[in-house]
């Protein structure tokens, strides 16, 4: 017997994005950054209802941290939310494996960073999932941008063969 798919993954646009961050009271609050060229965002679907959601874009500021890794190199996990406990790791799971390859792929980037907000966050999520601490960004004075005083920011990568940072060529552990 045939049934509808009981999970499934879907595009979503950035007004979707934000109804359901806002929603799930995200900690960042809304995807508010300029709309680049490479922006994709996504929803996990439960029985129809979306239980979780995830943001895809380029890195805001030219170069990621101290990393040395420049925004044409990468693509930067904006945002990840879910409705409840647990479900984001099951969405970044499915971004990593189904949905950054081919964006990786189409826009040739080889690295999937996001920003983790230490005061916000402990990282674990991205830990359990196999991706490596690759340096710290933010941090003291005041964002020139907007004003806010910097956080203090960890910044997490992962490799689209799965190798860890300190194995690609021409980075530092």
């Amino acid at each position: 017997m045939l049934i509808a798919p009981l999970v499934h993954v879907e595009a979503i646009d950035r007004l979707t994005l934000n109804r359901l961050l806002v929603e799930w009271n995200h900690k960042m609050g809304p995807l508010e950054r300029p709309k680049f060229a490479l922006e994709a965002n996504y929803a996990l679907y439960h029985n129809g209802v979306s239980v979780a959601v995830i943001a895809t874009s380029e890195t805001v500021r030219e170069v990621v941290g101290q990393t040395g890794l420049r925004r044409d190199e990468c693509i930067e996990l904006a945002r990840l939310c879910a409705c409840r406990p647990h479900i984001c790791r099951v969405m970044l799971r499915v971004w990593r494996e189904f949905i950054f390859p081919p964006l990786a792929a189409v826009h040739r980037r080889q690295v999937a960073v996001s920003y983790q907000d230490a005061d916000l966050h402990n990282g674990q999520t991205y830990r359990f999932d196999g991706w490596t601490m690759i340096g710290r960004g933010g941090g003291g004075g005041r964002d020139a941008r907007s004003g806010r005083l910097g956080r203090d920011l960890r910044i997490w990568a992962w490799a689209i063969d799965g190798r860890t940072w300190d194995q690609m060529p021409g980075t530092q552990p």
